[in-house]
């Protein structure tokens, strides 16, 4: 079942520790199947090293197992509170990495200072306000901070990004933490200007149509 989703959730998965995003068994990857809804995450308190595509659980947007023979992530609530308040959401990312987190810790939000994340979200990294852990309090925090976007810190605990399937909502993840952690530099230099909101809005409507070889112009000789 859904063995194509279970091979791309658990790569990207291995994804974190290898671009320093977490730690341990912290953090998590998932992807939900347009056509089924069901979603497949990496189990819980699995290290990152010991998971393979067989060791992917699939549930239902109620959080009922439908296969595996682990129990699913911690977050799997959040995960699947998001999936049911965002349509267009097909991949969830989350992490502890440390530059994001340190603002997530701050109550701050990570201002778009930097083209490379302002292509990619089109927006500054919100902060939402602190979340009593669990599914309910956490998902409705992330829905209303990231009011549509696809990045938001959750305050006090960590990153969540969203994607149009796993696969982007992780390196919107690692595009995250180097734009926080160059902010984090420059603010230690003294005080930094956010772009104009104009700027944001041409620099990410560029990168849509540019970007890759599905959106790149035909450039002529």
């Amino acid at each position: 079942m859904l063995e194509a989703l279970k091979e791309e959730v658990c790569a990207q998965n291995h994804e974190l520790p290898a671009n320093g995003l977490v730690v341990g068994s912290g953090g998590n990857v998932s992807g939900r199947d347009a056509a089924t809804g069901l979603v497949v995450i990496k189990p819980s308190g699995v290290k990152f090293a010991k998971l393979t595509p067989e060791t992917m659980v699939v549930v239902d947007l109620d959080g009922n197992v439908v296969e595996g023979k682990m129990k699913p992530s911690v977050d799997t609530g959040i995960h699947l509170f998001v999936y049911r308040h965002r349509a267009d959401v097909l991949g969830i990312t989350h992490t502890h990495s440390p530059y994001a987190s340190s603002f997530a810790a701050r109550g701050e939000r990570i201002p778009a200072v930097l083209t490379p994340i302002t292509h990619i979200l089109g927006r500054d990294v919100p902060c939402s306000r602190y979340a009593t852990p669990g599914e309910v309090d956490t998902g409705q925090a992330i829905i209303d901070a990231a009011d549509g976007g696809w990045a938001v810190l959750v305050k006090a605990h960590g990153v969540f990004t969203m994607g149009k399937s796993a696969s982007e909502a992780t390196s919107i993840a690692m595009y995250l933490e180097e734009a926080a952690m160059t902010t984090h530099l420059a603010l230690t230099r003294g005080p930094i200007k956010e772009l104009p909101q104009e700027e944001i809005d041409r620099c990410y409507s560029w990168f849509r149509e540019n970007y890759g070889q599905t959106g790149q112009k035909k450039i002529n000789s």
